[in-house]
C-alpha cells in the first residue's frame, strides 16, 4: 500500500478551484494534503462564462446542489449556441445540446431528412430539434429521464459569472479542509538529477514542498512552460484570432437560454446572458483589426448599456506537447488555450481533473500513466481544435480578409477526412467519449451550407411516405410540447432566483 501524496496547486481562477473541489471531495484517502496558492494581487483572467453540459456532471460528481450554485454564481440556463452570419450573411443557426429528430427504421434521421428534401419541400432540420424549439422560444424545463418522451432529447448547460463560481468553488473546498496560502511564488525548485520540481518558494521566503504541483497559474504556465520548458504546439495558422475585448453590459429583458456567437469583420461577438447582467466580448485577430477598432466595434454592437471598460485579453491558440511532466500536471491556460466559441475551456479543465483522479498517481508516478494522460488530453485538445476550425473554414463569406483566409487555408487532414466523409454520405464519427457527438457536427456543417451529395443507402429500405408522416408528427409534438414550457425567466425566478 503507497503513502498517500501531497498536493500542491498553484493558482486559484476556475481552474485551480475547480481542481480543489474534487482533490478533497473526492479522493481523500489516495491524498493526504491539499494546498492551493494564489495571489489576490494577481487574480485570474475570469472571461468564461458560458458551460457544456458536463458542468453539470461535474459539480453533481463532487456533491454540488444546483439551485444553490447558480444563486451564488448569477446563472442562468443554456440549451445551445446560436451562430449569427458565420456560414454566410445573413444566416442564423443553433448548435443545440440535445438530438435532431430520432432513427427511423435503425436510420439516422439526418440521412432520411437529406432524402427528402432532394426531392420534396420540407421543413429546416432545426424544426425537428427540441433544443432549439426551446431556444427559440426562450423556455426552459428539466429534461425528463423517461428515454422515450420527446422532453428527453436534451441536456443543458449553465451560464454563469466565472469570477462567483470560483468565488463558490474556495467555500467548498475550504469546509472540505482544503488549505489556501496567499502569496506569490519568487522561485521554483528542482531536483538536480531527475528535474522534479521540489518545492515552490514564496515571497514570504517560506517554501513549499509536495508529491506532485499542479500548474493553474493561466497564461504564464509558471511550471510546465517556464520551470520545465516544455514545448508550446501554435495552432494560431488554423486559428487565427489572438485577441478578446470583454465588457459587461445590463441584463437583457428577455433572458435567452443559450449563448449567441456572431461572425464579425476580423473575428466574433459573443453575448452571454446572465441573471444580473451580459456578458460580451469580440474576440478577433489582431492581424485584421487593432485593439481600438475592435473595442469601438464591440461597444456599438451591444444589446444594452456597457458597465465597465471594456478590457483586452491577449493569447494564442494552441497546447503545450505535454500536459503532465515529471511530476507537474497542468490545467486549464497553463496547458493550452482554444478560443471560447464552443464554451469549451471549462470542459478542458474537467477531464483533465477527471483524467488524473483516475490515473492518479502514487509518490512515484509510473511513466505509462503520465503517457496515457497526455494521450487522453491530446485527443480531447485535438477534437476540439478541428470543430472549431470547421466553423471559421466552412464559410462562404467573401466580404473580409479574415474569411478569406479561413476558407482557403489548409486544414488538418483530420478534419479533411471528417468533412469529406460527411459530404460522401452524411457519415459522421460517434464518439465513445467526449466531444462532440454527432448532432454538433451535424448542426455546424448544415448550418454553415455544407450538404451532403448522397445518403445511406439503406434508407430507400423505409417507404417515403411514411417516413414524411414520421416528420410531420415529430415537428408537430416538438412545438405543442415547447409551449407548454415556462420562459427561461419564470423557470430561473421559481428555482434559482439570485440574492446578491
Amino acid at each position: 500500500m503507497s503513502e498517500p501524496i501531497d498536493i500542491v496547486i498553484v493558482g486559484g481562477g476556475t481552474a485551480g478551484w475547480m481542481c480543489a473541489a474534487a482533490l478533497v471531495s473526492v479522493a481523500p484517502a489516495a491524498i493526504r494534503r491539499v494546498r492551493l496558492i494564489e495571489s489576490d494581487e494577481i487574480g485570474s483572467v475570469g472571461v468564461g462564462e458560458a458551460t457544456l453540459p458536463q458542468m453539470k456532471d461535474f459539480n453533481d460528481y463532487i456533491g454540488i446542489n444546483e439551485a444553490d450554485m447558480m444563486q451564488k454564481t448569477q446563472a442562468t440556463f443554456k440549451l445551445g449556441i446560436e451562430f449569427v452570419d458565420w456560414g454566410y450573411k445573413g444566416s442564423s443557426y443553433i448548435h443545440p445540446f440535445g438530438t435532431f429528430g430520432e432513427k427511423i427504421g435503425g436510420i439516422d434521421f439526418h440521412q432520411q431528412w437529406s432524402r427528402i428534401r432532394h426531392f420534396s419541400e420540407i421543413e429546416a432540420i432545426e424544426k425537428y430539434s427540441y433544443a432549439i424549439e426551446a431556444c427559440r422560444q426562450h423556455r426552459f424545463e428539466f429534461p425528463v429521464e423517461e428515454k422515450s418522451a420527446i422532453n428527453s432529447t436534451y441536456a443543458y448547460a449553465y451560464h454563469f459569472d466565472a469570477g462567483l463560481y470560483a468565488q463558490f468553488l474556495r467555500k467548498f473546498a475550504e469546509n472540505k479542509g482544503l488549505e489556501r496560502i496567499e502569496g506569490k511564488i519568487t522561485n521554483v525548485k528542482q531536483d538536480v538529477d531527475s528535474g522534479f520540481i521540489k518545492s515552490v518558494v514564496m515571497a514570504s521566503g517560506e517554501e513549499i514542498t509536495g508529491d506532485y504541483f499542479i500548474d493553474c497559474s493561466g497564461f504564464r504556465s509558471l511550471l510546465l512552460g517556464k520551470t520545465l520548458n516544455t514545448p508550446f504546439e501554435d495552432w494560431s495558422p488554423w486559428l487565427p484570432c489572438d485577441r478578446a475585448a470583454a465588457v459587461p453590459s445590463d441584463r437583457l429583458e428577455s433572458l435567452a437560454p443559450y449563448t449567441r456567437s456572431t461572425a464579425k469583420s476580423a473575428g466574433w461577438q459573443w453575448r452571454i446572458p446572465l441573471q444580473h447582467r451580459t456578458g460580451n466580448g469580440y474576440v478577433f485577430s489582431s492581424q485584421f483589426i487593432g485593439e481600438d477598432e475592435a473595442i469601438a466595434n464591440l461597444l456599438k454592437d451591444l444589446d444594452a448599456s456597457a458597465l465597465a471598460e471594456p478590457r483586452v485579453i491577449h493569447f494564442q491558440s494552441g497546447r503545450y506537447k505535454y500536459s503532465w511532466q515529471k511530476n507537474c500536471i497542468a490545467l486549464g491556460l497553463a496547458s493550452g488555450f482554444l478560443e471560447p466559441l464552443e464554451s469549451t475551456s471549462i470542459y478542458l479543465i474537467q477531464v483533465a481533473i477527471f483524467n488524473f483522479l483516475k490515473l492518479l498517481p502514487n509518490r512515484n508516478p509510473d511513466t505509462a500513466l503520465i503517457d496515457e494522460f497526455n494521450r487522453l488530453v491530446d485527443v480531447e485538445y485535438e477534437r476540439v481544435r478541428d470543430f472549431l476550425i470547421l466553423h471559421y473554414h466552412l464559410n462562404s463569406r467573401d466580404d473580409k480578409d479574415l474569411w478569406r483566409y479561413c476558407k482557403n487555408m489548409p486544414i488538418p487532414d483530420s478534419l479533411a477526412l471528417k468533412m469529406e466523409m460527411f459530404r460522401l454520405r452524411g457519415h459522421i464519427d460517434v464518439y465513445r467519449y467526449g466531444l462532440f457527438a454527432p448532432p454538433s457536427w451535424l448542426s455546424v456543417y448544415l448550418g454553415q451550407g455544407m450538404m451532403q451529395d448522397n445518403v445511406d443507402p439503406y434508407v430507400n429500405n423505409i417507404p417515403v411516405d411514411y417516413v414524411k408522416g414520421k416528420f410531420q408528427e415529430l415537428s408537430a409534438a416538438i412545438r405543442q410540447r415547447v409551449e407548454l414550457m415556462p420562459t427561461h425567466a419564470e423557470f430561473i425566478a421559481d428555482f434559482c432566483p439570485s440574492k446578491l
